[in-house]
């Protein structure tokens, strides 16, 4: 058991991981008022409680163990290793799938981000692109990418219980542009909502959608 915890305690790594991934969503998602600044401070939760708990100290399965009955002796740092009982293979297959998953995210996450941009210094509604799949395609990588690392990769109990808290958080907020974006752009919008899902693409476009993200990524560096 040791040896699965064997990185456990590295609070140094832990600081500069949270560093650097707050920094990149803040980068990105740049909270202009007090509610934007509330859902971001619940990813920002997030973050800590993930990374602190994957180089600091695993409270999680600490309290699974300790208060929880789950067996010590079949006990690795990955929650999903530990209960399908896969031991280092079960920890491999998570962190590949995870990881594919943030990736995918973080790619929706910034070409939403950029497309968004470039059409509000045009003063126009932006329905092409990522947008002609989802109203909210930037949202859509967010919630891929938080699940794939804080679900998939490394589940810890505060990473399961604030995923779907950011979700609502964030459908939330989603709500609230639309009605502003209602109030621009009237009725063109409105015909737009009826046309595209909020976040999860209709049936069978998820990968025209991953493939609209690489074609304005190949777009954006031409």
């Amino acid at each position: 058991m040791n040896e699965s915890f064997n990185h456990a305690g590295a609070w140094g790594i832990t600081l500069i991981v949270i560093v650097l991934v707050s920094w990149f969503f803040y980068r990105y998602f740049a909270p202009k008022n007090w509610r934007e600044w509330a859902g971001a401070g619940v990813v920002q939760a997030f973050i800590i409680a993930l990374y602190a708990e994957m180089y600091g100290f695993p409270l999680t399965i600490y309290l699974l163990v300790r208060f929880f009955g789950l067996d010590s002796e079949y006990v690795s740092a990955s929650l999903w290793s530990t209960l399908i009982g896969l031991g280092e293979t079960g920890m491999l297959v998570s962190m590949l799938l995870g990881y594919a998953l943030a990736f995918t995210g973080i790619g929706l996450f910034i070409q939403g981000w950029r497309q968004v941009h470039k059409a509000r210094g045009e003063n126009r509604l932006v329905k092409d692109g990522l947008y002609a799949y989802v109203r909210h395609p930037q949202y859509t990588g967010l919630f891929i990418a938080l699940f794939g690392e804080g679900v998939v990769h490394w589940p810890t109990l505060f990473s399961v219980g604030l995923f779907p808290v950011i979700v609502l958080v964030y459908t939330w907020l989603a709500r609230r542009e639309e009605r502003q974006v209602l109030k621009e752009f009237g009725e063109e919008y409105r015909a737009y909502q009826r046309q595209v899902p909020m976040f999860i693409p209709r049936w069978g476009r998820w990968r025209q959608l991953a493939a609209a993200s690489r074609n304005s990524s190949e777009n954006d560096t031409v």
